[in-house]
């Protein structure tokens, strides 16, 4: 369809309940989809609109009741667009104006207006003047009669720019739904501030994730610390479809850049990941903080975590393993002389054996292995942590929370002393930190008292964000919610979750139709502060073009035998 040809007039609307556009007679109602990008060229001012609904019109109430044969295409012909019509509902997004006017010649044919078509009618609405043009929010509504027209390339670029361009480090994240046009974010404003993926199972977060993962490490504008629950992102993963196919994490795209840790060396070697760090904890590492966020899987009463205080008090970092220790008349004693109670602490005791059982837990550690992770990530280089065959819900929860305190406050050291110094050379590197199943971190019920919730409601102040990937957004509190920057989310059906995504969204209420109108696969809506307005996209393909364009040098690709049979043993692993 040609840009330049007028779709509909606007006939009526508010900047609260958006544009109600009536179709031209020649325009089909059928090729209007929902999360469309369309623009609106008032008198003055430009405006980018979201198509957020379509309807059906008739300009007499007798045509409904008495409706022409569907044999009678005649009759069918005759009524439409005059008696019969298609409307469809704008949300305007964005405005331009052009700071000057200046007409144009007469004589060449041309609108006055630089956003005009020509009376040729083969105007690209590309102004014709060196016109400065600045996006606004939209803060009036175009007047009756206005033309809606679809967005051109030129529109496009406008508001979402472009990716190779110099000033801006700006990643493509996929195309619109009817066009062959980058929308791109830009990933310093995207890095500013704690993010989110959401969508409903198997409509392909991770794979989102994993690609906007790519971009922030292809254009250097974070270190990212990856807490991969189920080693999705390290170094290769299971493509989505019938066929038997893999895809490469980040450690095959980026192989200088990407360090990964594991809980579990032996499933990590069975499915061939090479140059894999080790990675294990000590009791003594273990504060109660760190155990609170687990209590719910350890199932520990709030009695519990109070006689957890008090051993930690007396016995500091050895508080678990002497606990482990203590024989039931140990207990007793120990209670009568701190005001201990015994049957809490007997059951702390009996819960915290279930650690014992994990493979990455220590005594004693013969190093520091987060000293480790906060060296790699301020040298640089992105960490990946994989829990293999740790993945249970307690593992995940007990190492993410660890690490990420600890990394928290050598951050908030570090931002005080450039803070202090006022050095650039003091500046932490920025640091965004991926969770999966966010809303078990972030519930409203334990959010106040996490890392996770704190980090949220910093906003970057010590240089550290979230990026959050979730099924579940109504999980997670309102208030987290409400700070989380930029929300790129596929399919969601649950109403909870659709009103959760658009907490703290001015206009949220005209988006929630598209949001429930994606695709299964491959779509996704994206708004939020990388993003000057909402859109629409069918996601950029995660597959060798997408490797060639922004990954490092492969790796050799002739894998030795003892390779080969990791890779097949871990097939087998699979059931494949």
């Amino acid at each position: 369809m040609n840009s330049a040809q007028p779709l509909g007039s606007v006939i009526q609307g508010s900047l609260t309940e958006g544009l109600e556009v009536r179709l031209h007679p020649d325009i089909s109602v059928e090729d209007m989809r929902v999360g469309k990008f369309l623009v609106v060229q008032g008198m003055r001012s430009r405006f980018f609109c979201m198509l957020t609904d379509v309807a059906l019109g008739a300009a007499n109430a007798r045509i409904i009741a008495n409706p022409p044969n569907w044999e009678d295409t005649f009759l069918r012909d005759v009524l439409a667009g005059s008696g019969t019509y298609g409307t469809i509902n704008l949300a305007p997004m964005l405005m331009f104006t052009p700071e000057t006017e200046e007409s144009f010649s007469p004589t060449n044919g041309k609108s006055a207006n630089p956003f005009l078509p020509s009376v040729t009618g083969l105007a690209s609405f590309v102004p014709q003047t060196s016109t400065t043009i600045e996006l606004l929010p939209v803060k009036t509504i175009p007047s009756h009669f206005s033309q809606v027209y679809e967005a051109s390339v030129d529109d496009f670029r406008r508001v979402f720019g472009w990716e190779d361009d110099p000033q801006r480090r700006n990643f493509s994240i996929g195309k619109p739904l009817d066009m062959d046009v980058p929308v791109c974010i830009d990933l310093n404003r995207f890095v500013e501030r704690s993010n989110g993926v959401f969508g409903k199972s198997g409509t392909g977060k991770s794979f989102l994730t994993r690609l906007l993962l790519a971009g922030v490490i292809r254009k250097n504008a974070a270190v990212n610390l990856i807490f991969d629950m189920h080693s999705e992102y390290g170094w290769e993963a299971v493509a989505e479809g019938k066929n038997v196919n893999t895809v490469k994490g980040l450690k095959q795209l980026f192989p200088s850049k990407v360090e990964v840790y594991t809980l579990d060396p032996e499933s990590t070697k069975r499915r061939g990941v090479r140059d894999a760090q080790e990675l294990y904890l000590s009791y003594e590492q273990i504060e109660v903080e760190d155990i609170k966020l687990c209590s719910r899987d350890l199932g520990l009463s709030d009695a519990a975590l109070d006689n957890a205080n008090i051993l930690y008090s007396e016995f500091g970092k050895s508080w678990i393993v002497q606990l482990l220790n203590m024989t039931n008349e140990e207990i007793e004693m120990f209670c009568d002389e701190k005001r201990g109670h015994k049957g809490s602490i007997m059951a702390l005791q009996r819960k915290l054996l279930r650690m014992d059982s994990l493979k990455y837990m220590r005594a004693v550690c013969p190093q520091n292995y987060i000293s480790k992770i906060v060296q790699c990530l301020e040298s640089g280089k992105n960490v990946v942590i994989e829990f293999g065959s740790q993945s249970n819900m307690l593992s995940y929860m007990l190492v993410t929370n660890m690490i990420t305190r600890r990394i928290h406050e050598h951050y908030v050291k570090k931002a005080d002393k450039f803070l202090q110094s006022k050095n650039p050379s003091d500046r932490p590197t920025p640091l965004m930190i991926t969770i999966e199943e966010a809303h078990r971190f972030l519930d409203p019920a334990i959010v106040q008292s996490t890392i996770f919730g704190t980090i949220a409601r910093e906003l970057r102040k010590y240089f550290v964000t979230l990026l959050v990937v979730d099924q579940r957004p109504s999980g997670i509190d309102n208030e987290v919610m409400s700070q989380i920057g930029t929300r790129i989310t596929a399919l969601l059906n649950d109403e909870k979750d659709i009103e959760a995504i658009f907490t703290g969204v001015s206009g949220g209420s005209g988006l929630r139709s598209v949001l429930a109108k994606l695709d299964s696969k491959q779509q996704a809506l994206i708004l939020g502060h990388a993003v000057p307005m909402p859109v629409v996209v069918r996601t950029r393909p995660y597959d060798a073009t997408f490797y060639a364009e922004i990954g490092e040098p492969a790796w050799e690709e002739k894998p030795d035998a003892e390779v080969f049979a990791a890779a097949e043993l871990a097939k087998a692993d699979l059931g494949f």
